[in-house]
């Protein structure tokens, strides 16, 4: 018989710790092949510090990590990753093609001397699969925030990843452009059987991909669906202050979040999150 299919991820209590300060402890969570789940919580709960535990970039204060099955390393080719956006400079002496192409033998060194062809064909591929066909041959640096964050998530699914990082992808995109590049990114990868960990301050471009949701606030989380975890009485217990969320014409809205989220573990260290991230 054939053996099961891992998770994509696997989490046992897993702690995150610095110094006294705790981002999170007891962490037990699995996100099965084709899951969307999105990371929510204000800056400094951890969600990009969650991110580098998945990539083997900082290892866990306790528990365990896998991914596909295998622990965590750095290097794996298992996972692609989507960065926040960042527009490159209108002079950048990059095509959109040659940008995609580094995600196929980028972490190679020397020129790209055979399979040029294979190579060539794999790219027109990822292109056509993001809709980005028809700006293949443009400067990268004269396209849009959102045509670049297609070319980025082609990069990032050059090797079918078992699992893809987003690391706010939809900063500074408007809204056509968010949720364009949200359907984009489930469809290419959640369709496709890799799991998607979406990290977000806005939560309502997304709303009809999200599977579950991991919110972190004041080294407290909650997991569960959307409807199970935006409510106010689970916001108000990871606060400890009273939250109101409502609902209206398909939007979710979050009001009464503190201007500080203390650590209770930790050193008083604070961070603010604008009410408005989470309409």
């Amino acid at each position: 018989m054939p053996s099961e299919t891992p998770p994509a991820i696997r989490l046992r209590g897993a702690s995150m710790a610095f110094g006294d300060r705790v981002l999170w402890e007891g962490l037990d969570l699995d996100v099965a092949p084709g899951e969307f789940l999105a990371v929510l919580g204000p800056n400094g709960s951890g969600k990009s510090t969650f991110l580098k535990v998945l990539l083997g970039l900082r290892p866990l204060s306790a528990g365990t990590v896998e991914i596909a099955g295998k622990p965590a390393r750095a290097g794996s080719r298992r996972i692609g990753t989507i960065p926040q956006q960042k527009t490159f400079a209108e002079d950048t002496p990059l095509r959109a093609r040659d940008l995609v192409a580094l995600g196929i033998d980028g972490h190679r060194w020397g020129p790209r001397l055979f399979h040029r062809r294979q190579i060539n064909r794999t790219v027109d591929a990822l292109l056509e699969r993001v809709g980005a066909s028809d700006y293949a041959d443009q400067p990268v640096g004269i396209l849009s925030g959102g045509e670049q964050q297609r070319l980025r998530a082609a990069q990032a699914l050059a090797d079918n990843p078992d699992l893809l990082l987003c690391d706010e992808p939809l900063l500074s995109l408007d809204m056509h452009h968010q949720r364009a590049v949200t359907s984009m990114i489930h469809h290419e990868a959640c369709d496709h059987g890799a799991a998607v960990v979406f990290v977000t301050h806005e939560i309502n471009p997304i709303l009809q991909n999200i599977d579950r949701v991991l919110y972190l606030a004041g080294g407290r989380f909650h997991i569960g669906t959307v409807d199970e975890v935006m409510t106010s009485e689970v916001l108000s217990d990871l606060y400890q202050s009273p939250i109101e969320v409502f609902r209206t014409r398909g939007r979710i809205v979050v009001l009464g979040i503190p201007e500080a989220v203390e650590h209770p573990h930790g050193t008083g260290h604070s961070d603010a999150l604008d009410e408005g991230h989470l309409r």
